[in-house]
């Protein structure tokens, strides 16, 4: 049975990190949006990559509905292991979530959202729908509730990487395991001559 996910399941899951990274610089350098703002420049962009997450993110729940995953390790403790699924699932709902109220929010504002190459998506809620206006500022904070998540799933990787030091974290790093674990034999040697 395979320990490491597949590799669509690693590039899914590395492509919505970049993007994910990309949205929020872009979320925090982009002008503030009032009322008359247009959605140019940095705002645009922030559009794009934000349609582009809701794809790659419908992707990742099908593959993942689709493909089973390869199963976590025997010796993991309950409480952790419950505690894993409960942040994946919150993990996953945020990141359809804050895309999609943005979307919804955009659309309330007249705004096209399209994926890169122009391709359009439908409109999610009326031009000047007070719902989807309101759901801008759902959006502004799920976002940061999203990037809570996402600490905690770092921290997580590294707690099972340094602390627990199982294989937890290299079934999904984009490189084959067998080369973390000879660089990590190596740091070993190194440090025990130094």
């Amino acid at each position: 049975m395979p320990t490491r996910y597949d590799g669509v399941a690693r590039t899914l899951h590395w492509a919505i990190v970049m993007l994910i990274v990309a949205q929020f610089l872009l979320g925090w350098t982009m002008p503030d949006i009032h009322r008359n703002t247009t959605p140019d420049g940095l705002i645009a962009w922030h559009l794009t990559v934000g349609a582009t997450i809701v794809v790659a993110m419908a992707l990742r729940v099908l593959w993942r509905v689709t493909h089973r995953p390869p199963p976590p390790p025997d010796d993991l403790p309950v409480p952790l292991s419950v505690l894993s699924r409960a942040t994946h699932l919150l993990l996953y709902a945020a990141l359809v979530a804050v895309p999609v109220l943005g979307w919804i929010n955009a659309s309330s504002r007249g705004w096209k959202v399209a994926l890169p190459g122009g391709v359009g998506l439908p409109a999610l809620s009326a031009s000047g729908s007070s719902f989807g206006h309101s759901m801008g500022d759902v959006h502004s904070l799920l976002a940061w509730v999203l990037l809570v998540l996402i600490g905690l799933h770092v921290a997580a990787a590294l707690f099972h990487r340094f602390v627990l030091r199982d294989r937890t974290m290299q079934r999904m790093l984009p490189w084959p395991a067998a080369a973390d674990d000879a660089r990590v034999g190596r740091r070993a040697n190194d440090a025990g001559r130094g």
